[in-house]
C-alpha cells in the first residue's frame, strides 16, 4: 500500500508540472538577463540529468540502470527498475561589458521524466524537459542619423519545452533507442527607439511580435559495450537528431507615438516555420568493477540551416562541444553514508552558435557533483555545480561569468512484479 501511495503521488507531481509547463514554461525571476538569448530561439537549455551535469555533462555513452539518460534513449535498455527523477536549477552570472558589470540570476524547474524497464532487454521513458530560453533586457544610447541621440531598448522573454516517449532495445552488447517528442512554447520580443530630447517632432516607434510555435521531434541513439578485463570495460555511444521543422504562428505590431500611442501597423496570424539544425555526438566510457567511470563527449551541430520564416539570424555556421568527466563510489554496498556517496568531476569547452561582429562566442566551465543515497540506495538526492564562462568583452560584447548549481532527486521502484506477500 505505502508503494503505491508513492506511485499516485509521483505520477501527480509529474502531472501537474507537464500542466503547469504547458501554460507557462518556465518561471523568471526580475533579475535574470541573458542577452545572447536574443538570438535564434534563445539559450540553449541543457536537459541532461542533475548526475551528469556534475561530470561534464557526458551523456553519448553514460548508461546507469538506476539513472534516465535522455540524451541518449539508447540507455533506457540498461533500466533495471522503474526510475522517478526530477530536479531544478540556478543561476548565478556577471556580466561584464568592458565597461560597467552587473549581477543577474534565476531559478527554475529543470526535467520531469521516468525511465521503465521492459524485460532483461528492453526499456522506456517518458517526461518533459527544458528545450531553450529566452529572457533580455538591454538599452542603448547613441546618435541615430535623422533622429538625434536616442535610445534603442529590446526586451524578451519565453521559453521553448520538450515532451517526450522513448524507447530502446539490447541484442548482444548493441542498444538502440529512439526519442518521440513534442516542441512546444512562445517568444515575445519587443524593440523600441524614444529620442532623448522630448521637445522634438521626432515620434518614439515601438515594435512587438509574439511567436508561438510547436511541432514533432525525434532523435536516434545507439551504444555498444565490451569488457576488456575482469575489471575494465567499455562502451562507445552516438546519437543523431536530423534537422527538423516546427509550426509558428507570429503576430507583429508597430506603434508610433508623440504623445499618445498609436498602432500604425499590425500583423497577426501569420503562418511559418521554424527549422532547427541536425545534430550529432559520440562519446566514449572506461567501465571499472573498482566502482568508477570515466568517459568523454564531442557533439555538433549544423546552425547553418537554421531559419526563422526563411531567414537567418546572427548565428554561427556550427558550434561544437568537448566534455569529459569522472564519477567514483568508494564502496556502493557499505555501512557509512560517505562510502555510498557519489562523486563527480569533469568540465566542458564549446562554442555558441551565436555569431556577433565577426566574433564566435565560446564558453566553458569546470563541474562538480554528488550521489547522496537513502532507504537502503533506492531513493538519492544529486547535486550539480557548474563554474564557467561565456563570450568575450572584446569588440564591445559581453562576458558572462557564471556559477549554476542543480538540485534532483531519483526514486527506484518495481513494476509489473507480482509479489507473494502484500
Amino acid at each position: 500500500m505505502r508503494h503505491t501511495y508513492a506511485k499516485y503521488l509521483l505520477f501527480s507531481t509529474i502531472l501537474l508540472s507537464a500542466v503547469s509547463g504547458t501554460a507557462q514554461p518556465y518561471n523568471y525571476s526580475n533579475k535574470e538577463n541573458s542577452p545572447y538569448s536574443r538570438f535564434g530561439i534563445g539559450e540553449l537549455r541543457n536537459g541532461v540529468n542533475t548526475s551528469l551535469k556534475g561530470m561534464g555533462s557526458i551523456s553519448s555513452a553514460y548508461s546507469n540502470g538506476l539513472n534516465v539518460n535522455t540524451d541518449n534513449p539508447a540507455s533506457y535498455a540498461s533500466l533495471q527498475l522503474t526510475t522517478y527523477e526530477g530536479a531544478g536549477e540556478g543561476t548565478s552570472a556577471t556580466l561584464n561589458s568592458g565597461v560597467d558589470k552587473y549581477k543577474v540570476g534565476m531559478a527554475t524547474v529543470s526535467y520531469m521524466d521516468i525511465g521503465i524497464p521492459l524485460g532483461k532487454h528492453a526499456g522506456m521513458a517518458l517526461g518533459m524537459k527544458p528545450f531553450s530560453r529566452v529572457f533580455y533586457q538591454m538599452n542603448d544610447t547613441s546618435a541615430i542619423d535623422t533622429f538625434g541621440t536616442g535610445v534603442k531598448s529590446y526586451l524578451g522573454s519565453g521559453a521553448l519545452t520538450e515532451g517526450f516517449i522513448g524507447f530502446a532495445g539490447k541484442v548482444k552488447g548493441v542498444s538502440l533507442g529512439f526519442n518521440f517528442g513534442y516542441v512546444f512554447g512562445g517568444i515575445e520580443r519587443t524593440s523600441s527607439l524614444e529620442p532623448l530630447d522630448i521637445t522634438t517632432n521626432v515620434i518614439s516607434s515601438r515594435f512587438y511580435t509574439n511567436t508561438r510555435m510547436g511541432g514533432l521531434y525525434w532523435n536516434a541513439g545507439a551504444m555498444y559495450e565490451h569488457k576488456l578485463s575482469k575489471t575494465l570495460g567499455f562502451r562507445i555511444g552516438g546519437t543523431f537528431t536530423a534537422s527538423q521543422e516546427l509550426n509558428a504562428n507570429r503576430s507583429e505590431y508597430w506603434i508610433g507615438y508623440k504623445y499618445e500611442a498609436d498602432t500604425a501597423y499590425k500583423l497577426e496570424g501569420q503562418k511559418g516555420k521554424i527549422t532547427l539544425p541536425t545534430k550529432y555526438s559520440i562519446g566514449l566510457m572506461l567501465i571499472s568493477t573498482h566502482n568508477w567511470n570515466a568517459g568523454v563527449d564531442y557533439s555538433a551541430a549544423s546552425w547553418s540551416q537554421y531559419r526563422n520564416y526563411g531567414l537567418t539570424d546572427s548565428l554561427a555556421s556550427s558550434a561544437y562541444k568537448m566534455s569529459g568527466g569522472v564519477e567514483y563510489t568508494p564502496d556502493p554496498e557499505g555501512k557509512k553514508l560517505v562510502s555510498r556517496v557519489t562523486y563527480r568531476l569533469g568540465g566542458y569547452y564549446g562554442t555558441d552558435p551565436v555569431m556577433l561582429r565577426n566574433t564566435q562566442l565560446n564558453y566553458y566551465a569546470l563541474t562538480a557533483g554528488m550521489s547522496i543515497p537513502f532507504r537502503k540506495n533506492i531513493a538519492r538526492i544529486h547535486t550539480s555545480l557548474e563554474v564557467g564562462s561565456r563570450g568575450t568583452t572584446a569588440n564591445g560584447l559581453i562576458r558572462e561569468n557564471f556559477v549554476k548549481f542543480g538540485l534532483g532527486f531519483s526514486f527506484n521502484d518495481k513494476w509489473f512484479i507480482k509479489r507473494k506477500y502484500d
